[in-house]
């Protein structure tokens, strides 16, 4: 199989390898295509309980119980951080 990649895209493959974390493009490619299958995984498992939040959410702006927008980002800023960090930690 042949893959033509993007400029951008081979860039990021060689900065990866100069990182000094991957020794060739395959395993570059290799770890990129098992975050994305966990990435999936993660989808399917929790499919339904995101669909949940969403149609709840919907429900609530419906009736009037929206977050202003800023106030939104704010909140999912600080979540999103929080994430991060427990990420780092594991």
């Amino acid at each position: 199989m042949a893959i033509t990649l993007r400029p951008e895209h081979e860039r990021a493959i060689t900065q990866a390898i100069q990182s000094g974390a991957y020794h060739s493009p395959d395993e570059v490619i290799e770890r990129a295509l098992e975050v994305l299958r966990s990435e999936d995984q993660w989808f399917s498992r929790n499919k339904n309980a995101i669909n949940r939040k969403i149609e709840r959410a919907i429900a609530q702006l419906d009736c009037g119980e929206g977050i202003p927008g800023e106030e939104l980002r704010g909140r999912l800023d600080k979540r999103k951080a929080a994430w991060l960090a427990q990420q780092k930690r594991s």
